[in-house]
C-alpha cells in the first residue's frame, strides 16, 4: 500500500474517505439502542422475567418464537448456564451485536439483532470461541520473493508503518523493488509494466496449506485504487502452527495455487501486481492469528536468515527503508 510522493495528497484524501465509509458501514462500536436493549435483556433474564423478554421481541420474532417456546428455551438456558455475570460487546456479526457473556456455569456468545423500532429481531446463544493472540511467528519464514526489495512500510511505530493502527495488519509490510536511486520504475512510471516489482514471482515463505484465494481482480491504472476490493487478488496460507500468512495486490490471473492445496517453502504462488487498494505495483504481506480479517489480530513476522542493507540478519523483522534480500 505504498504511495508515490506526487500523488500523496490525492491518495491520503481517498484513504481518509474510505476509512470514514468503513466506520459508517461496518463500524464495530456498539450502538446506543444495542446498549439499552442488551442491558434490559440481561436484567429480565437474571430476574426470570421471560415474559418481559418476549415483549422485547419484534412481531415477526414473536411469531417465530411463541411465548411458550421462548420461556422453555430461556428456562433451559438458565438451568444449564445460570445467571449472567459479565457481558462484554465484542463485534458485529452478520447483523447481530455479539457479546462475550460469562454465565455462572458457562461462557457463551450472546448475539442480539435490534431493528429500527428497538425490538429484538433475532437472538442466538452459542459457544464462545476465543482465538488466542500470537505475539510472533514460530514458523521459520523465508522472504516471499527473490532479488533485492525495499521495505516501504514496516516496524512498530506509526512513523515507520501506518498499518499499526489496524488490528489485523498492525505488523504488516509493504515491499517494492527500487533501483540504486530509490526509484521504483524504469522510465516515467505511467504504466504497471514500467515498475520493477510488477510481474515478479512471489514464493511461499514456508510449508503450509492455501486456505483462501481471491483472483480475477483487474489491474489498477497507476495512481488509481480499487477500494471496493481492498486486497485485490489475495492468497492466505496457513502454517502448521496455525499462523495465517496474507499476500495482497497480486497480478490479475497470475495465481498458481488453489484453496486446499499443500505447498512447500519456496514454491511459486503467483506474481506481484497492482490490484485492490494499491497505487502502484508492490506486495502487501502480513501474518495474522486467524483466517478471517474481521476477527484477526496481527502477528509480528520475523524472517529466518536475510540480508539487510548488505548485512546478514538472523530471526529479523525488517523496518521501513531497509533494503532486503534472501540470504
Amino acid at each position: 500500500m505504498y504511495i508515490k510522493q506526487k500523488i500523496y495528497r490525492k491518495v491520503l484524501c481517498s484513504f481518509l474517505l474510505w476509512l470514514l465509509c468503513q466506520s459508517l458501514l461496518f463500524g464495530q462500536a456498539e450502538s446506543a439502542k444495542e446498549i439499552v436493549i442488551s442491558s434490559v435483556f440481561e436484567k429480565y433474564y437474571n430476574a426470570d422475567d421471560f415474559k418481559g423478554i418476549f415483549r422485547m421481541l419484534s412481531p415477526d420474532m414473536q411469531k417465530a418464537l411463541p411465548l411458550v417456546n421462548c420461556q422453555e428455551f430461556l428456562t433451559k438456558l438458565k438451568k444449564e448456564a445460570g445467571q449472567i455475570k459479565i457481558r462484554k460487546f465484542i463485534k458485529h456479526e452478520k447483523g447481530f451485536a455479539s457479546y462475550k457473556t460469562h454465565f455462572e456455569k458457562a461462557l457463551f456468545a450472546l448475539n442480539l439483532a435490534v431493528d429500527k423500532d428497538q425490538k429484538i429481531s433475532g437472538f442466538l446463544v452459542k459457544s464462545f470461541i476465543e482465538i488466542p493472540e500470537i505475539e510472533r511467528n514460530s514458523t521459520k519464514m523465508s522472504l516471499p520473493f527473490k532479488g533485492d526489495w525495499t521495505v516501504t512500510w514496516g516496524g512498530d511505530s506509526k512513523e515507520l508503518n501506518y498499518h499499526v493502527e489496524s488490528k489485523s495488519q498492525k505488523n504488516a509490510f509493504d515491499f517494492l523493488m527500487t533501483d540504486k536511486t530509490g526509484k521504483s520504475f524504469r522510465t516515467d512510471g505511467n504504466s504497471n509494466e514500467d515498475f520493477y516489482a510488477f510481474g515478479q514471482y512471489l514464493f511461499s515463505p514456508c510449508d503450509g496449506e492455501i486456505v483462501s484465494v481471491v483472483d480475477g481482480i483487474k489491474e489498477n491504472i497507476i495512481g488509481e485504487m480499487n477500494s471496493f476490493h481492498i486486497g485485490g487478488n489475495v492468497i492466505i496460507l496457513k502454517t502448521e502452527n496455525n499462523e495465517y500468512v496474507v499476500f495482497c495486490h497480486l497480478k490479475h490471473q497470475s495465481i498458481q495455487v488453489k484453496e486446499g492445496q499443500k505447498v512447500l517453502q519456496g514454491e511459486a504462488l503467483g506474481q506481484c501486481g497492482n490490484t485492490g487498494r494499491s497505487s502502484e505495483p508492490h506486495l502487501h504481506f502480513h501474518v495474522q492469528n486467524t483466517e478471517n480479517m474481521n476477527d484477526a489480530v496481527g502477528v509480528k513476522c520475523y524472517f529466518d536468515k536475510i540480508m539487510v542493507d548488505g548485512q546478514l540478519k538472523t530471526d529479523y523483522s525488517p523496518i521501513k527503508n531497509e533494503r532486503i534480500s534472501q540470504q
